[in-house]
């Protein structure tokens, strides 16, 4: 089975949506990316239609925006 992706900014928005993601499906269940940190991966999200973070990304391609945290234009270096 494939993994959701949670994507995020570490903002406490981000930060907080993370913990309940983890808490509803499991971390088995998404892979978790920090594009503060991982900002190579800003494009990927882009890819997948992330319009800002957090966002959930299910396996069928389905973007789940949750809250704002920041856009993904800001996240571009």
């Amino acid at each position: 089975m494939q993994k959701s992706i949670f994507y995020h900014a570490g903002c406490p928005v981000c930060v907080s949506a993370e913990q309940e993601i983890i808490s509803l499906i499991g971390l088995d269940k998404v892979e978790i990316v920090h594009l503060g940190e991982e900002t190579q991966k800003v494009s990927e999200a882009e890819t997948k239609n992330v319009k800002s973070v957090p966002a959930l990304v299910t396996p069928s391609g389905n973007v789940l925006h949750i809250n704002f945290g920041a856009s993904i234009d800001d996240l571009k270096g």
